[in-house]
């Protein structure tokens, strides 16, 4: 696993870059955007490499189970942990072990800052889904850290 290091010392640095510039509040929001952003392109990019000796998918559901398996597995090593649907077009996809929350505190006075940690992934998970047709909005919630939680919510055409 030495390939996990250098991943999370640059989503830290990524992190502290974009942050670095902020001075109020109100770019709070916009940092996440751009930090979301640069993880829907990587998200693009990283699932047509996956993808390209793959059968087309059925459905969404089976598209939500390559994400949650292979998807997952690649970039951070371990399957998500549960996958639930209500099959309306919602899923919860969680990580009872998120590793970009590990360096963080497991107690409860760093959770403000869980948000920045997140939108990476968030628009990695947005993007991948995007290039395999899906469009869809991505939000995550941490009640308890490292542990946390991603709603997929499906956009009908």
């Amino acid at each position: 696993m030495a390939d996990e290091a250098p991943f999370q010392f640059l989503h830290n640095e990524l992190i502290q870059y974009i942050y670095k510039s902020a001075e109020n509040e109100t770019e709070n929001g916009r940092n996440l955007t751009k930090l979301e952003n640069i993880g829907f392109r990587v998200g693009q990019g990283l699932i047509e490499r996956l993808t390209k000796d793959t059968a087309r998918f059925k459905d969404e559901l089976d598209v939500m189970k390559f994400i949650c398996k292979d998807f997952w597995t690649c970039v951070f090593k371990k399957q998500i942990d549960n996958l639930r649907t209500n099959h309306q077009g919602i899923y919860v996809l969680q990580d009872n072990k998120f590793r970009l929350l590990g360096q963080l505190s497991a107690g409860k006075q760093y959770l403000e800052q869980a948000p920045k940690y997140l939108a990476f992934t968030c628009g990695l998970v947005r993007g991948a889904l995007s290039n395999l047709g899906v469009k869809s909005i991505v939000t995550s919630e941490v009640s308890v850290m490292p542990a946390c939680k991603f709603q997929v919510m499906i956009q009908k055409l």
